[in-house]
């Protein structure tokens, strides 16, 4: 499972011209799914990304959490992520859990973000979208179980 994570000062979803997901600050999270992912790394990550210190205090040191910024969340799915670049020039996917096994993990997620008490909204799965990010740093971390 992979988890890009950009802070942002305000981020949006839109698909077919309309805003599904809306945020002033938090983090926008890419969650890629891939094979042989499940409860385990799902539970790790988002107790991972709920707690993880972030966001600058008044001396500008990263030591908040999203908690601690009454900040929101956006998850949205992105199998990109599992794109191997390794031969020729067109990225395979075969990486990536099929869409049948990666929307129940993704919607786990963000079920376990929620229960962590963090205001989560998200993309669409399986849909082209157009997702509008303002960078606050930037600061973007990747993780990875």
């Amino acid at each position: 499972m992979r988890v890009l994570i950009q802070r942002v000062f305000k981020a949006s979803v839109t698909v077919e011209e309309q805003t599904i997901s809306s945020i002033g600050k938090g983090l926008l999270i890419l969650l890629g799914i891939g094979h042989g992912d499940g409860e385990e790394q799902v539970t790790y990550l988002a107790e991972k990304v709920a707690n993880l210190r972030i966001f600058e205090d008044e001396q500008g040191k990263t030591n908040l959490s999203i908690h601690e910024v009454k900040g929101e969340v956006i998850v949205v799915s992105q199998f990109t992520l599992y794109a191997n670049t390794r031969k020729g020039r067109r990225p395979s996917f075969v990486d990536a859990a099929l869409p049948e096994v990666a929307e129940p993990l993704v919607q786990r997620f963000v079920e376990l973000l929620r229960g962590h008490g963090v205001p989560t909204q998200t993309g669409k799965f399986g849909n082209h979208m157009a997702v509008e990010i303002h960078n606050d740093g930037p600061v973007t971390i990747w993780l990875e179980k």
